[in-house]
């Protein structure tokens, strides 16, 4: 038995002492959410073999987070696994915390609120049987356990079951942080065009994110790229929108061409964070100067806020981001 094993068996022991047992109590739409962090950082594989070891039910701190719901610990051929399982609204609370900050205009957390919901609902719908819904990191959205605030906690009960439609059906309701001035079209991010996510001019110059600079050294750069001797590079095709779409990688044995998307996810989400920069060689450097924070498709996070700090409820914000849609309520399963 590896040593996480029973560090997580020692967990849940001492867990099932001190918890405040606290059943699902009001009859919701529940949703799982895996639970990803620094020691539990692995997805489970499609077809993988996957065994349920261990379960706990209420309140309870693990590794200095603390979840409420069921608790389930999986064992995979690949490592271990937890899901937590709580109600939608509570998780929707939980992940608003941490997606913006809580001190926010309150239209702008009404609007993030309902995005939420409805990418967990989508998500939900797409993995029903599956071991779990949503993640709880940046591959989906945001989520750290029970972040109670008051302001969130209002933001969320004043649109509850408020959800994001287009042609009565539910969207798959993409956001970022910042744009830099402009949102992206889907197509060029996802391969995928909807008719509700169209590029939209967002400014969003409150947002720390606005402008920015990377100075990365070559050497990093190869070892990321898995290449030696990298002599250029460069930019080689742009999205419609201005963002950098392919890159020219030049070396001693020849050259190759990589997606932009594809490079700052080797890079790392913030050392590089977004695709929208131009790029320039000083010494064993490049420097990338650039704008914005995320992929840039659907709502701008800083946008939001600019918006509502200017009059613009969380309807008109969300009009804005997604033209066409419909808020509707959703129905419980």
């Amino acid at each position: 038995m590896n040593k996480i094993f029973r560090k997580l068996l020692h967990i849940f022991f001492i867990a099932s002492v001190v918890i405040f047992i606290c059943p699902l109590c009001y009859a919701s739409e529940n949703i799982k959410v895996l639970i990803i962090n620094e020691i539990f950082s692995g997805i489970p594989e499609k077809h993988e073999k996957i065994q349920k070891i261990g379960s706990v039910k209420g309140n309870l701190l693990v590794m200095g987070i603390h979840y409420s719901g069921n608790i389930d610990v999986w064992k995979g051929d690949n490592g271990l696994y937890i899901t937590n399982e709580l109600p939608l609204e509570d998780y929707v609370k939980d992940v608003v915390a941490v997606e913006i900050r809580p001190d926010w205009e309150m239209e702008a957390l009404k609007a993030q609120a309902v995005i939420s919901r409805t990418y967990a609902l989508f998500q939900k719908r797409n993995n029903e049987n599956a071991l779990y819904h949503i993640a709880s990191s940046v591959i989906d959205q945001l989520y750290e356990g029970n972040n109670p605030d008051i302001r969130v906690s209002n933001a969320v009960e004043e649109t509850k079951g408020e959800i994001l439609t287009f042609g009565n059906i539910l969207i798959e309701a993409f956001y970022h942080s910042t744009c830099g001035g402009k949102t992206e079209n889907p197509a060029d991010v996802f391969g995928k065009s909807y008719p509700y996510l169209k590029s939209v001019e967002s400014p969003c110059d409150l947002s720390p994110y606005a402008e920015w600079e990377r100075n990365i050294e070559i050497k990093d750069i190869e070892e990321a790229l898995n290449i030696t001797r990298l002599q250029e590079l460069s930019i080689k095709s742009y999205t419609k929108t201005q963002r950098v779409k392919q890159l020219d990688v030049k070396t001693n044995s020849g050259h190759t061409t990589i997606n932009a998307i594809d490079l700052r996810k080797t890079l790392g989400w913030k050392n590089l964070p977004s695709t929208n920069f131009r790029i320039s060689r000083v010494g064993n450097f490049i420097v990338f100067k650039g704008k914005g924070y995320g992929h840039g498709v659907g709502l701008c996070q800083w946008g939001a806020l600019q918006m509502a700090r200017e009059g613009k409820n969380y309807k008109e914000i969300l009009a804005f981001y997604y033209p066409g849609t419909v808020i509707q309520q959703y129905e419980s399963r």
